[in-house]
């Protein structure tokens, strides 16, 4: 399935759209305060879409499994040690409220982590390329 992401800034105004396959969403992220951007930094929603993820694909493998799961909390934390540099010390921890044996559970968490996209893609430092650059006179 192919996804996008497409975010427009100027004054006062941050838009975010994202495509998954024909399925659109818009986030609501508001512009920074004090200047042009987005309230929210690209370590922030990384960190989310890792967290994201895992959530959502605990739930996927679980019906697998025919494991009714309740509730999941995942947290990810890690540290940008400087402007351009990348992300180090990536971790994170997830909890998991389910109807099965804690075996079963825990079984399902470690599989899961084996087939987590995002982490997946982190894991093997898939490379982005910058394809197109446009300067558009104002």
């Amino acid at each position: 399935m192919k996804y996008s992401a497409r975010v427009e800034n100027s004054s006062d105004k941050h838009k975010v759209t994202l495509h998954a396959g024909e399925t659109v969403h818009t986030l609501d992220i508001p512009p920074r305060e004090s200047s042009f951007g987005s309230s929210v930094s690209g370590g922030e929603l990384l960190f989310l879409a890792l967290a994201t993820c895992y959530c959502n694909d605990i739930y996927r493998e679980s019906a697998k499994r025919n494991i009714k799961v309740e509730h999941v909390a995942v947290h990810v934390e890690g540290d940008f040690p400087a402007a351009g540099e990348p992300a180090q010390n990536i971790v994170y921890r997830a909890k998991v409220r389910a109807d099965a044996s804690e075996q079963e559970v825990r079984d399902l968490m470690t599989f899961t982590d084996t087939v987590v996209e995002i982490q997946n893609t982190l894991r093997v430092g898939t490379p982005v390329v910058l394809a197109e650059i446009e300067v558009v006179k104002g």
